[in-house]
């Protein structure tokens, strides 16, 4: 029900855009949100948005993610700028039914819809 599309190989400094797609069940969710998790580490939240298009972002992403949803194709995007090394991960998307203080990317218990997964590597 949901996929994700557009990881790839960067330089660090560089920056890309991560989409996905969803059947209309998951996008009707109220919350919708990326994470992440690089090789033997935990799944850590990077950013969630609500259908009202209010968006949280976590502290080591502020300032380099932006996470567009656009209601109408029911794509969400994941826009990360001035990547570092320490980006390289595989990037998942996420739905949820709860929003208010439930919609957050360091709430990943309240996310029930989860894609595959999309592989960013981020080279010196």
């Amino acid at each position: 029900q949901l996929k994700e599309f557009g990881g790839t190989s960067v330089q660090a400094g560089g920056s890309l855009t991560l989409s996905c797609t969803a059947s209309p069940y998951a996008y009707n969710g109220v919350c919708m949100g990326w994470f992440r998790q690089s090789p033997g580490q935990e799944r850590e939240g990077v950013a969630s948005i609500e259908r009202d298009l209010s968006a949280k972002y976590a502290d080591s992403m502020k300032g380099r993610a932006t996470i567009p949803r656009h209601n109408t194709n029911h794509t969400l995007y994941l826009r990360l700028d001035n990547l570092k090394p320490e980006d390289t991960a595989d990037y998942y998307c996420a739905a949820g039914q709860y929003g208010g203080d439930w919609c957050d990317p360091q709430r990943a218990s309240t996310f029930h819809y989860w894609g595959q997964g999309t592989r960013v590597t981020v080279s010196t």
